[in-house]
């Protein structure tokens, strides 16, 4: 009778650890290859994403097709690689970029940009100066914040590098007031 309970319990005990360690390794698996989450930090990313907000980020879509143009991103900062900052594509690798009075131009054409409020103005900075068209390198990306006046990115410290990409914010999921999928536009 104590020889079947403690067989019983014995079973028990390795098939919760067998369960336990079979979540984990699913766990892991889904957190270094599929998505991630993140904690927007700061306000640069207004009004479109606010401080304390809880997204996903797809980490294998820019296996699959290359990043485009404003799809926000996750990201390793050149100035601060170890910390993700999250920012929109305004410039793919190869095309000119310009900042000049307040407005973001792309191979000389104005850029629509739909996903900030109208009237906004962008800042030149260090390495976007005003009115100097800057091309950017293979395998690299111009990004900026939607709060032009107050967010770190590309027009100060250069492009980001493909493979500081950590991946595509995909689904916003605190608050839950605006649970959903994250539209580029």
């Amino acid at each position: 009778m104590i020889s079947k309970i403690l067989k019983a319990v014995g079973i028990f005990i390795l098939d919760f650890f067998e369960t336990v360690v079979l979540a984990a390794v699913i766990f892991l698996l889904v957190y270094l290859f599929l998505w991630q989450p993140h904690r927007i930090l700061g306000r640069s990313m207004e009004p479109n994403f606010h401080n304390g907000e809880l997204i996903l980020t797809n980490k294998i879509s820019y296996r699959i097709h290359p990043p485009e143009r404003g799809d926000v991103i996750v990201f390793r900062a050149p100035p601060r690689e170890d910390r993700d900052y999250i920012k929109r594509i305004i410039g793919l690798p190869g095309e000119r970029v310009m900042v000049k009075d307040g407005r973001v131009y792309i191979n000389g054409e104005l850029l629509k940009e739909p996903y900030l409020p109208e009237g906004t103005r962008t800042k030149s900075s260090y390495y976007l100066a005003e009115g100097v068209e800057k091309v950017v390198p293979p395998n690299n990306y111009v990004v900026m914040g939607d709060n032009r006046d107050h967010s770190s990115d590309s027009r100060e410290w250069g492009p980001v590098p493909f493979q500081n990409i950590i991946g595509k914010a995909w689904l916003r999921y605190w608050p839950l007031s605006k649970v959903g999928i994250i539209s580029e536009r």
